[in-house]
């Protein structure tokens, strides 16, 4: 799949556009179809193949030109002319957050830099500082951007990872030797971020060498680091390590819970297995001195229960609490994505969606689900194209109309609300009202001190109409650090207003973090999950969202997801009438 390369493409298209001062709408298209193509389930080739790539919504016909072109070619005439404009190295720069097109070119122009590498010599020198329109602060924030560039570039998000995983793992299971197969290590964990992608297999003994022959040479293996006879590391051609381990059938439980980890949670199993005159490692449990004999290594539940453990989901595997939930039998019946029936946090093209509401609530039917929530952005995102008080009569009534058409699905009045500047929201009374469900989300003033950012979203959970705060940090993954906000003070008043937090499942957010969710849950805060979708290849999200619930040891009645739309409508009118009575 080209997917990827095809979307860096675009967004590179956009990034120059924007060095050179070109227009904001033209230059957002272009993000817009880069982030259409990257969340695609099937190959940009098969589409453009069929010549379908006009019916993809944010595709215009100028675009799936440049985009027929890098398929046919591997490259795009337009945007190696725009590369000739400017220095290469003028990308790289912005890639580091705070970095836009204006300050990397004032940068290049007035003190000749050109890369990371001499960006941060004159952070570090002061030489920046001394610019106007710069200062110290802007300084101190760009080594911290760097670094946060530096550490990106070593784990990949999860919603890159995973599909790398399962297109090799397809591939595998076709191999009449291998029996069981997995990922494991982070992956498995559903960690937000993923380093190596490890996938771990068990073969019949004797037959491990045409696993290894057939694994060198996938079309995912762009070159082998490293064969031996039970691991091979290769660089994928999306520029990732995978690693695969083969093991031997009987022991392959305990081979996956030792590379599944974590590493703290691994090591509390071996003290507790010490405690007891028992050895455990990949091989199985053994009694001290009888290494010839495992107690337990078929599955991961039997290496558990021979611990007297009941059986730990990967999710939980941190070692923070988990086995001793487990030795207690307390673990909780965490949440799957089968229990959800709706989701609470989609956007439409009356805003900066690429569906119509028609096209989106077709989707999540066909998902099995009972409702959605078209949450559009409100007046004050220009940027994302939000809907002037006008416009939200349009849709409302839009709504209306496409639920007439069917009593079995329910489509939600929703909004995406700017919290502004003094916690007030971006609409007046009279419309908020007209809503069923009312995201509040901070989408301005980043930067603004923790007192400050904090007091705006307190005094935004505060009003009787908000039900949810969105994406409650802010943070990007790889790209933005979440904005200062004292996140207890933010649990508190949401338990005191009785309102929800989301779960933001969009790829790089992945907001609210797992511990906050636990912590949530703790105090009697319940929470949605939101996959943010701005079209509809992106309500696949939810699995990402529910991964996080899991991770925050969430069960069915902490997510409201996993209500009926009646029971929903029935919870969405308490929160309203015990705010406002």
């Amino acid at each position: 799949m080209k997917n990827k390369e095809v979307a860096q493409a675009l967004n590179e298209i956009g990034e120059l556009l924007s060095l050179e001062g070109g227009n904001v709408f033209r230059i957002r298209a272009y993000e817009r179809a880069a982030q259409v193509v990257d969340s695609l389930p099937d190959p940009i080739e098969d589409i453009v193949r069929e010549n379908k790539l006009e019916e993809i919504g944010g595709i215009g016909e100028s675009i799936a030109q440049k985009i027929r072109e890098y398929v046919d070619t591997g490259k795009i005439a337009y945007l190696e002319e725009l590369k000739n404009k400017f220095p290469q190295g003028l990308l790289r720069i912005m890639s580091v957050p705070g970095m836009g097109p204006k300050k990397a070119k004032a940068l290049y122009e007035k003190l000749h830099i050109n890369s990371i590498e001499e960006l941060q010599n004159a952070a570090r020198s002061g030489e920046i500082e001394k610019l106007p329109g710069f200062g110290k602060k802007t300084e101190d924030n760009i080594l911290k951007g760097i670094n946060l560039v530096e550490k990106s570039a070593e784990r990949i998000l999860l919603s890159e990872a995973m599909p790398i995983a399962r297109e090799i793992i397809r591939e595998l299971k076709t191999n009449k030797f291998i029996e069981e197969i997995d990922p494991a290590g982070s992956l498995r964990r559903y960690k937000e971020t993923i380093g190596d992608i490890d996938i771990l297999c068990s073969v019949k003994k004797g037959h491990e060498q045409p696993v290894i022959d057939q694994f060198m040479h996938l079309p995912q293996v762009q070159r082998v680091i490293a064969a031996g006879e039970t691991k091979i590391s290769v660089i994928t051609v999306y520029g990732r390590q995978v690693d695969l381990r083969i093991v031997q059938p009987g022991c392959y439980g305990a081979a996956l819970l030792y590379f599944t980890g974590s590493k703290a949670h691994n090591i509390s199993l071996r003290t507790m297995a010490k405690q007891r005159g028992l050895t455990i490692n990949e091989y199985g449990i053994f009694k001290v001195g009888h290494k010839d004999r495992p107690i337990a290594c078929r599955t991961e539940a039997d290496m558990y229960h021979a611990l007297g453990l009941a059986y730990i989901p990967p999710e939980l595997r941190e070692n923070a609490g988990e086995i001793e939930a487990a030795a207690k039998n307390e673990l909780p019946t965490l949440i799957e994505l089968k229990d959800i029936k709706g989701d609470t946090h989609v956007h439409s093209n009356y805003s900066d969606g690429f569906n119509t509401i028609e096209e989106m609530a077709n989707k999540a039917r066909s998902l099995g689900y009972e409702w959605v929530v078209m949450c559009d952005h409100s007046q004050s995102l220009k940027i994302a194209r939000g809907l002037s008080v006008e416009r939200v009569h349009q849709k409302l009534a839009e709504i209306d109309r496409l639920n007439a058409k069917n009593k079995n699905f329910r489509i939600l009045k929703g909004v995406e609300i700017d919290i502004l500047e003094h916690g007030n929201l971006d609409y007046p009374r009279a419309v908020l009202e007209k809503f069923d469900f009312v995201v509040a989300s901070v989408h301005t003033g980043f930067k603004q001190p923790e007192k400050k950012i904090t007091g705006r979203i307190v005094r935004a959970l505060e009003n009787p109409f908000t039900n949810c705060l969105g994406h409650p940090t802010g943070r990007l993954l790889n790209k933005r650090s979440p904005y200062a906000v004292d996140l207890e003070k933010v649990l508190d008043a949401a338990r005191d207003n009785r309102k929800l937090l989301e779960i933001n499942a969009f790829p790089d957010r992945l907001d609210l973090y797992d511990i906050y969710c636990r912590e949530a849950a703790g105090m009697g805060i319940r929470m949605s999950i939101g996959t943010d979708a701005h079209s509809v290849d992106h309500l696949q999200y939810m699995e990402l969202g529910v991964a996080v619930a899991r991770r925050g040891w969430l069960e069915k009645k902490d997510i409201i997801n996993t209500l009926s739309y009646k029971e929903l409508m029935h919870y969405l009118h308490s929160m309203r009438e015990t705010v406002t009575a």
